[in-house]
């Protein structure tokens, strides 16, 4: 038991559960707000983050000391892989609904978690500590900020018709983001025409800024070849 449990054990043990919880708080919180990645996920990555970073500072030592004249060895290298490869999981996360785009944060999130492991393995407890503490207030406070500017804004529906065969909706979203209009939702069907040409109906979830000029935005839209029709409806806050 002695053998397994001295000094440089002990340490790498300390390491690895101080970036378990740490990982683990920032997880919890990603839980509570029911995403993806979650407890588990934040927890495993940090974890595996720390060991990858023990690993670089201990598990190579014999093998340095038997061949000190022909090793040069750089710990940092193994860090510099799992702060590029952890991106691809954090990628994992993010979800493309249309125009709109969710797991940002949680992505990011990932990716601290890492480097909070990282930093734990490398025995910087300091900074991972302090890191954690400004990923969780960020993560519970600073959601408020984002309801600030979100409620800044005015909630509309803009369904617009147009001829169907017509490639206009990457116009639309163009004429849109011109105007600082933020794209929510995108829904699209079709409807038959009374002994015409079928229709396309896009119904367009956004959110538009006070100073919005309705009337010149909805006559840049019926001025755009191929639209028929345009409708916007403000929604209720």
């Amino acid at each position: 038991m002695d053998m397994w449990l001295d000094q440089e054990a002990y340490t790498i043990i300390i390491r690895i559960l101080a970036a378990a919880f740490l990982a683990g708080l920032i997880g919890i919180e990603r839980e509570y707000k029911r995403h993806p990645a979650g407890f588990r996920t934040h927890l495993l990555v940090g974890t595996g983050a720390c060991l990858v970073m023990v690993m670089a500072l201990f598990g190579f030592q014999e093998y340095m000391e038997a061949n000190k004249e022909i090793v040069r060895y750089d710990p940092s290298r193994l860090a510099s892989y799992v702060v590029s490869g952890v991106g691809f999981l954090g990628a994992g996360t993010i979800i493309v609904q249309g125009v709109s785009i969710k797991g940002l944060t949680t992505a990011a999130s990932i990716w601290v978690v890492a480097a909070i492991g990282l930093a734990a393995g490398a025995g910087m407890f300091f900074a991972a500590v302090f890191t954690t503490i400004v990923v969780l207030l960020s993560l519970f406070f600073l959601n408020n900020v984002d309801r600030f500017f979100r409620a800044s804004s005015r909630p509309e529906k803009i369904e617009v018709t147009v001829r169907k065969n017509t490639s206009v909706l990457s116009s639309l979203i163009e004429i849109l983001e011109d105007n600082e209009v933020i794209i929510k939702k995108v829904n699209g069907s079709t409807k038959e025409g009374n002994g015409k040409e079928s229709k396309c109906v896009y119904d367009l979830h956004v959110q538009s800024p006070n100073a919005l000029k309705r009337s010149q935005l909805y006559e840049r839209l019926l001025l755009t070849e191929g639209i028929l029709e345009v409708e916007m409806q403000m929604e209720e806050e």
